[in-house]
């Protein structure tokens, strides 16, 4: 007899063999519940698993229905195939004809979390055509991620309302830019979905990329088990089951305890959040949260008992999966059996688009932004978190400004300036108590590895000099992230400054890049 809860269900097939989910879970969270919930086996035959949750570090790559795909960022629908042996795709869809004039737009925004909701909502009023795409398939960013172990916020769901209301906002989720589409300057994005790819022109853009976990290599931080802090919500949000699972959570910032708290709901046991700081820096920056009331209450609110300061992780172990953690701390060194262990080094804003477009980066190293939040490229606009680190609070009003002044409506964007201020001044007061120490730049040993997409281990860069010395000799940053792990690591490690990219972000399908050279009339040779 089949169980009123397994007729509720979609039905997959995973590996061939048949499988029931929750309805809106990601293809991660199917392969999570199939131990160990590795997806993919590495260059030198390790098993993988997702680990940044977010779509940064393609570790989670499969097939789906004979398509690549990455499961933190594929939803699962009734009948689905997904496959963990890439060799079993299926040769690409003949390109879909693209009309230039349909794909055209007044105002582009790249990132539909807090910052880009809220531009969109400041430019609609004007009546401008404004396209708003995230590779989530619910506006949100990763903060207000939807999922079926997701609880979204009124404030969230009141602005994906008011998005709603307006004809002239097209939302593209489920859909990510890979890349420039023609010339330099000719004002034009490469997206793909799914299905297909198209070049997206624009007038104007506001970049809302948000950012990124900085994620610092230690041995056995590739084991299946281990992720991000943040990814470890994300997967949360996605479906992922921790029922009476042992979690430990480690690295720095506030981040850590927000993964705590979202474990904790999902029903795991948190047995340990090692935080670097020391008590000094945390009771000072705790200190100074009176001049943001909610956040105090938030940070009271959070606060876990089992969290541990001067703390950080030294090892990961297992049989095939993390089964043990070994920790500093102030007065020595402890071992803990867990089941996952959710490791996240504060955040790095994603500049890699605006970089690709030529706008400069400010002294903090996120995008560099003048009082209407121009960057330093005329007619490209930036909010949010990848202009610096600073909170949803911060991103919604520089999102508001952003999306005022690119259409031409100064006057209400200069009203925000007081709001920012308040909220910069917040974002300010973040950099100094979360700053790493010394110890977590010298977890590596000379086999650990350092690039996970190519598995080059430290040792392998040793004798080189800067990024490009060594991804030229090792293939490190050269994977299917394109370095947003390791070229953020080596940066924190070595202080080597990754290039920025010169056309695509993402590995493409050649679909994508036919149907663009198609329709631009250009060929592919």
């Amino acid at each position: 007899m089949t169980h009123p809860r397994d007729s509720a269900r979609l039905r997959i097939l995973l590996d061939g063999r048949p499988m029931r989910v929750e309805p809106g879970s990601s293809v991660a969270a199917a392969l999570a519940a199939r131990s160990p919930g590795n997806s993919r086996v590495s260059v030198s035959g390790e098993k993988r698993a997702a680990f940044c949750g977010m779509g940064v570090c393609h570790e989670c790559r499969v097939l789906v229905d004979g398509h690549l795909r990455l499961a933190c960022q594929a939803r699962c629908h009734e009948g689905m195939r997904v496959d963990t042996v890439l060799e079993h795709g299926t040769p690409p869809d003949a390109p879909l004809a693209q009309d230039d004039a349909a794909n055209a737009c007044d105002l582009l925004i790249i990132g539909a979390g807090p910052a880009g909701m809220s531009a969109a909502l400041a430019a609609a009023p004007s009546g401008r055509a404004i396209v708003l795409v995230d590779d989530n398939a619910a506006p949100g960013g990763q903060i207000w991620r939807d999922g079926p172990g997701a609880s979204v916020p009124a404030l969230a769901r009141r602005l994906r309302e008011q998005l709603a209301r307006y004809s002239n906002i097209t939302l593209l989720g489920d859909t990510r830019v890979i890349g420039m589409a023609g010339l330099p300057g000719q004002r034009a994005l490469m997206l793909e979905n799914a299905r297909q790819g198209w070049a997206q022109h624009y007038g104007a853009l506001i970049l809302c990329t948000g950012a990124r976990e900085l994620l610092l290599p230690f041995p056995g931080w590739t084991l299946p088990g281990v992720t991000g802090a943040g990814g470890l919500q994300a997967l949360i949000k996605a479906g992922v089951r921790l029922r009476g699972k042992r979690i430990v959570i480690a690295g720095t910032g506030p981040l850590l305890l927000a993964a705590a708290h979202a474990a904790h709901r999902a029903g795991a046991r948190v047995v340990r959040i090692a935080e670097q700081a020391d008590w000094r820096a945390l009771l000072r920056f705790g200190y100074r949260l009176h001049r943001w009331p909610a956040k105090a209450a938030q940070a009271a609110a959070l606060f876990n008992p089992h969290y541990r300061a001067s703390s950080h992780v030294l090892e990961a172990t297992g049989d095939g999966r993390v089964q043990q953690v070994r920790l500093r701390r102030a007065d020595g060194e402890e071992t803990i059996a867990c089941h996952r262990l959710a490791c996240g080094f504060g955040l790095v804003p994603n500049i890699k688009l605006g970089q690709m477009l030529g706008c400069e980066l400010d002294p903090h190293a996120g995008l560099q932004v003048d009082d209407m939040q121009q960057t330093t490229v005329p007619g490209i606009f930036a909010a949010g978190e990848c202009t610096g680190i600073g909170g949803n609070e911060r991103a919604r009003v520089q999102g508001a400004r952003a999306g005022h002044a690119a259409v031409g409506e100064l006057t209400q964007a200069a009203r925000l300036s007081n709001d920012l201020a308040r909220w910069q001044e917040f974002a300010d007061a973040l950099r100094t108590p979360f700053a790493l120490r010394a110890p977590l730049l010298s977890l590596a040993r000379p086999d650990t590895l350092i690039c996970r997409c190519e598995d080059v281990p430290q040792s392998a860069l040793a004798a080189h000099q800067n990024w490009t010395d060594a991804k030229l000799h090792t293939r490190c940053g050269m994977g299917a992230c394109q370095g947003r792990i390791c070229g953020a690591a080596t940066q924190a490690l070595y202080g080597w400054q990754p290039l920025p990219p010169r056309h695509l972000l993402a590995p493409a399908r050649i679909d994508t890049l036919a149907a663009i050279a198609s329709s631009s009339g250009n060929s592919l040779d």
